[in-house]
């Protein structure tokens, strides 16, 4: 019995790239490149087990400078050295029957210093995050500002030359390219800060190096997609309106999607008293220029055709696919009672899951649902 769901439908992205349905493994860190930036064996296991399925796989982030480097065990696309590295991963994505996407960032004021050259991390503003622990970062000069800029053409270069199939700017989270366009982390008073319009310079300079890439290095259609966060809870932070701002100039710029970072699919407001979700309203904004995907708690197949149901015409899953690998296939052959929604204490090896990210699942009470 096959499943005729929605999900399961094909869908061309603006470029001309096909995907084979409307279901994508979303980005997650797994801490498992080595420590010099180049994948693993472990990683490439870990890929290959959640690549069978879905349209597309959106892989970790990956660093392209060496000071942009957020986490221990993170997917280098800094040196040239770490192409043969990332031309296995993304065979092994292909070899699964999925487009392979590369995400590709700076972690800016969010790295830890023991991960960057001389322990000195960066940002726009000398301005230390809102978190317990967080260290002031320096602000970056004009000189590395531009080198970062063309860094993230580079990267797009390699990941070209590795065979992938698209990058995906990370524009979320909390990392550099946010922290350029938030009024917290950037309190610049050159052209790359002030008024909002000076806050979007750096994410849409970085947007237009990857884009030159793409047209000098790439012999096909090749996808570029951009990830945001809607809001901050800092105050000052980025608003929704200054989000609805940042999309409207996005969505004028060519892009493949706009991936809309959430915890939940229907999450309202984190600065104010308003239910109304974050992604209704960039998708009421946007969805008829640009295709915009949606993630964050789905997970059932029942829940994924209910947010395609609304207009947005991708879905990503993230948590779902380190549980059940095969939560597409499931679906596919008429399975879905079958597909795991909790995860077991015994079930790391069966997952495919290293120790670094399955310690960090049962770090934060929550996170997943455990079965006993």
């Amino acid at each position: 019995m096959t499943s005729n769901r929605k999900m399961l439908q094909a869908y061309t992205l603006p470029s001309g790239v096909e995907l084979k349905n409307r279901v994508m493994l979303a980005p997650m860190t797994n801490f498992l490149s080595n420590d010099d930036g180049t994948v693993s064996a472990q990683e490439l296991a870990y890929y290959e087990k959640r690549s069978g399925g879905v349209g597309a796989v959106i892989t970790a982030c990956a660093n392209v400078l060496p000071h942009g480097k957020g986490f221990a065990g993170e997917i280098g696309a800094n040196r040239d050295e770490q192409i043969p590295g990332l031309k296995k991963l993304a065979d092994t994505i292909h070899s699964e029957g999925a487009k392979a996407i590369l995400q590709i960032f700076h972690g800016g004021r969010m790295c830890p210093p023991e991960l960057v050259p001389d322990e000195e991390i960066l940002s726009a503003s000398a301005i230390p995050a809102e978190r317990e622990g967080s260290k002031t970062p320096r602000a970056m000069t004009e000189d590395e500002i531009q080198e970062t800029i063309q860094a993230f053409g580079e990267a797009t270069r390699r990941a070209i030359e590795a065979g992938f199939d698209g990058v995906e700017l990370h524009g979320a989270n909390t990392y550099l390219l946010q922290q350029f366009f938030s009024p917290h982390s950037n309190r610049r008073e050159d052209s790359w800060g002030g008024s909002l319009e000076n806050r979007m310079k750096f994410p849409l300079a970085v947007l237009e190096s990857v884009q030159a890439a793409i047209k000098k290095h790439a012999s096909g259609a090749f996808v570029l997609g951009y990830r945001i966060s809607p809001e901050e809870r800092e105050n000052p932070g980025i608003t929704m309106d200054d989000t609805l701002q940042l999309v409207d100039v996005l969505a004028t710029r060519n892009l493949d999607y706009v991936h809309v970072s959430l915890s939940d699919f229907y999450q309202g407001s984190m600065r104010e008293e308003d239910p109304t979700p974050r992604m209704e309203i960039i998708k009421e904004r946007i969805g008829h220029i640009v295709p915009v995907i949606g993630v964050g708690s789905l997970h059932t197949p029942d829940e994924v055709e209910k947010a395609l149901d609304t207009g947005v015409p991708l879905i990503a899953l993230g948590r779902e696919m380190i549980m059940e690998p095969n939560w597409v296939e499931k679906v596919q052959n008429g399975d879905e009672e079958n597909i795991r929604v909790t995860l077991r204490k015994d079930a790391q090896q069966e997952l495919v899951l290293p120790d670094p990210l399955w310690n960090a699942i049962f770090s934060v009470p929550g996170w997943f649902p455990i079965e006993e």
